[in-house]
């Protein structure tokens, strides 16, 4: 019989647990572009009550999510402020721009964290010449920087900075669920610190497809009209959805353990030569110093089994997740020991 695949790639590749299949199978469904599918509206009932919101719209992705709050909390032709290593900037294709008709300014920021100066610093005198700043992106847990978390009190500051400047905010939340967890905060509390927060159902929290986009009532509404003419606007959608309340009542407690197995990974992969920051959350990052090739590692990897992913120069990225237990996590990090001593040679 064959060993299986331990699959570190992404917290994205996870299979449907049995009884996610069997809440999926029984769901209530209505046409959604209708506004009629139940079990999608008990979706975002129960979201924007965590998220302390008046509203919230289910979404296909996370991509399209943060895309629809960039565009219905700017005009065409302001800046957007993002940190230089975030999602929104790297991963979705220059949507600010095609999109939204916007200008990207990034700055760097520290773990992910965009700060009060940073912010302060991207501001300009108002001129007919300049872009008009009018939004600022967060993400958190921020994944270049390894599932950092970006603390509370740090959100917090640069939120009313911003207010204060009558700039918006939008919080990308792919994996809040991640970091209030680990944190101890809560969604609501992280929330708070934005105008918009989108949050993912297909990474941690193991369902199959969909994110939420949490705001108040007028935005939302908005929303929901972009949604249509983005080709988001699904039907029977509560197929869907279902999966994403079941992950709600039984995945998110348990993402602590993720956290934990991540732990053990890292200190199972630091190695002379490949140096591991302690992960805040389920992503660890090695970096390979040179001559250790990336490239040689990941192939021998997957010759026996176990797949990560590169993530930038140097660097290998793992993400513990529900389909990786802790057998998994143990042959992963001897594997990787073999792997990088088979590079050397």
């Amino acid at each position: 019989m064959s060993t299986p695949v331990v699959d570190l790639r992404s917290d994205t590749v996870t299979r449907p647990t049995p009884a996610m299949r069997a809440a999926i199978a029984a769901a209530p469904v209505g046409d959604d572009v209708f506004g009629d599918d139940p079990t999608v509206l008990e979706l975002e009932r129960r979201c924007a009550a965590l998220a302390g919101k008046a509203a919230a719209l289910y979404v296909p992705s996370g991509t399209m999510g943060n895309q629809i709050a960039v565009r219905v909390l700017t005009s065409p032709g302001d800046e957007v402020l993002l940190e230089e290593q975030s999602h929104i900037f790297l991963y979705e294709q220059g949507g600010i721009a095609s999109t939204s008709g916007c200008l990207a300014h990034i700055v760097r920021g520290e773990r992910g964290a965009l700060t009060v100066e940073g912010f302060e610093a991207a501001l300009r005198p108002a001129d007919d010449h300049a872009a008009r700043l009018s939004l600022v992106c967060m993400e958190n847990t921020h994944n270049r920087a390894g599932g950092a978390i970006v603390p509370l009190a740090r959100m917090q500051a640069l939120a009313a900075a911003a207010r204060a400047r009558g700039v918006g905010l939008h919080l990308d939340g792919a994996r809040l669920w991640n970091a209030s967890v680990a944190s101890g905060a809560s969604i609501a509390q992280f929330a708070a610190c934005a105008d918009t927060t989108m949050m993912c159902f297909s990474k941690g929290l193991g369902a199959p497809v969909g994110s939420i986009l949490v705001g108040d009532e007028p935005v939302i509404r908005e929303a929901r009209r972009v949604r249509k003419r983005l080709g988001g606007g699904m039907r029977q959608a509560g197929i869907l959805a279902a999966a994403c309340l079941h992950a709600l009542d039984h995945h998110v407690e348990r993402l602590a353990e993720d956290h934990a197995r991540a732990r053990r990974l890292a200190a199972g992969m630091r190695a002379d030569g490949v140096a591991v920051e302690e992960p805040d959350t389920n992503i660890v990052i090695a970096t390979l110093a040179e001559p250790l090739d990336p490239a040689r590692v990941l192939a021998e990897l997957e010759a026996q089994g176990v797949r990560m992913v590169a993530f930038g120069a140097g660097r290998i990225r793992a993400i513990c997740h529900l389909d990786v237990d802790d057998a998994g996590v143990e042959r992963a990090a001897a594997v990787f020991a073999a792997a990088v001593a088979a590079a050397r040679s």
